[in-house]
């Protein structure tokens, strides 16, 4: 029963107090070495031959599969070295190991601050955003300002959340440490042209595509959260909404979002969601954070109830 303790244990510290400071962040770690291989995978210039193509690719993808190598290891240590220890011990350790690889509470803050600065100015909810997402915001207006940040709540909610806990239900703190570099990966390196100065076209391409797999399952699962809790929401809907993304994966929780709250969700020249909805007001904010409050709670329980069932 290690496990299901220690993930309750591991939520109990997120509520209490957040994030680890950023010197002992295991995920500040994975960033660290993402950006110092990134640079010797992703060119300064945007080649055009194939043969240049593979070689940032090989390159993007020998240093993404030895940084999870990395992850998963440690992570294959501190569980052998918790099943050593006394049952209070080892659950502290999980816990404490765990919690760095979801990030609720901050999640949450982080969009109710975009909110309290919009009421401010828009100019500061611009500035508070662009903390929150990688997009231009300069040109948002409030109700765009609103949508970016309802949009990045319910991606996040999978991969912040569901999807570290989808992996560590099936494969233990290894499945969520992978996940975690994985994603982390994806937002630093998975980007199709220039970004920060380098062209990632190929050398983040594997990267991408391993978030993409990693995230599948576990992103309709957080769309089927929403649903359940929010009730009276069509699949045939749900689905038509989410496939007007190119992700195939961030629309499903997206749309999940929009359509529970009759809210249109919009990125110019990528998707517009819910076209019939309302534009995003505070009141929209307010729900969102409520409804996926009441998502997280069901996914905990699951989690725990599956691996207590599983004797873990």
């Amino acid at each position: 029963m290690m496990l299901s303790s220690a993930l309750l244990v591991a939520f109990a510290i997120d509520a209490l107090w957040g994030e680890p400071k950023a010197r002992w962040h295991p995920v500040v770690w994975m960033g660290q070495y993402l950006s110092f291989t990134g640079t010797r995978c992703a060119p300064l210039v945007a080649h055009n031959t194939a043969r240049a193509h593979g070689r940032e690719f090989a390159r993007g993808m020998w240093f993404w599969c030895l940084g999870a190598l990395v992850c998963v290891l440690f992570a294959v240590g501190v569980q052998k070295l918790a099943a050593e220890l006394p049952s209070w011990a080892a659950i502290a350790l999980l816990a404490v190991t765990l919690k760095p690889l979801f990030a609720w509470r901050m999640l949450v803050q982080e969009v109710q601050a975009v909110e309290a600065a919009l009421n401010q100015s828009l100019a500061a909810g611009r500035e508070r955003l662009a903390r929150l997402c990688s997009r231009d915001v300069s040109q948002l207006n409030d109700a765009q300002a609103r949508e970016t940040a309802l949009e990045t709540l319910a991606e996040n909610l999978n991969d912040s959340l569901v999807a570290p806990m989808f992996w560590f239900v099936l494969l233990g703190l290894p499945g969520a440490a992978l996940y975690r570099f994985a994603n982390t990966a994806d937002a630093m390196w998975g980007y199709r042209g220039e970004r920060s100065g380098r062209d990632w076209t190929w050398a983040g391409k594997f990267a991408a595509r391993a978030d993409d797999v990693l995230s599948w399952l576990p992103a309709r699962i957080t769309a089927a959260l929403l649903v359940a809790c929010a009730g009276g929401i069509s699949f045939q809907n749900l689905r038509r909404e989410a496939h007007k993304t190119p992700s195939p994966n961030s629309g499903w929780p997206m749309a999940a979002v929009a359509l529970a709250l009759g809210v249109h969700l919009n990125k110019h020249a990528v998707y517009s969601l819910n076209t019939q909805g309302q534009k995003a007001q505070t009141q929209h904010v307010v729900a969102a954070i409520k409804l996926c409050r009441s998502a997280v709670m069901v996914c905990v329980v699951l989690c725990f109830a599956l691996l207590s069932l599983l004797g873990l």
